[in-house]
């Protein structure tokens, strides 16, 4: 089962327009992304300092279904799946929430383990591994 996000959409995120921004659609599944991984028990200090291997997104992509404004109430589902030994896919799906959930965007990124000495591919660290067995 996918790990659920809920945020509130900020006024920062959005455009002259007062819809979001479409780069933001991308910090806001990181942000699901990063809880996530501490729910899972993955320590975010170390993930995110150089170990010796970044994980570096090697590919995005997004729809956007429909707009989004300061206030909207938001799901973010986080779904990875293993690609890989040394990469993983993240599928997110954005539900605006009110009486009837509707989808928003669904986002995608995917994700190669390498060694930040060499930029040579790696195996994903152990804790990631079944973080990604376990989505």
């Amino acid at each position: 089962m996918p790990f659920a996000y809920h945020r509130t959409v900020h006024f920062p995120d959005t455009d002259a327009a007062g819809v979001v921004f479409f780069a933001r659609y991308l910090s806001i599944c990181h942000e699901a992304y990063e809880e996530s991984l501490a729910a899972f028990g993955v320590p975010l200090g170390s993930f995110f300092a150089d170990n010796g291997a970044v994980i570096p997104v090697s590919k995005s992509e997004a729809s956007y279904l429909r707009p989004l404004v300061c206030g909207d109430l938001l799901r973010i589902e986080v779904a990875p799946r293993a690609l890989s030994e040394n990469s993983y896919a993240i599928d997110y799906v954005i539900w605006k929430k009110g009486a009837v959930e509707k989808r928003a965007a669904v986002v995608r990124t995917e994700h190669v383990c390498i060694s930040s000495k060499t930029r040579e591919r790696l195996v994903l660290p152990a804790n990631l591994q079944a973080w990604v067995e376990a989505g």
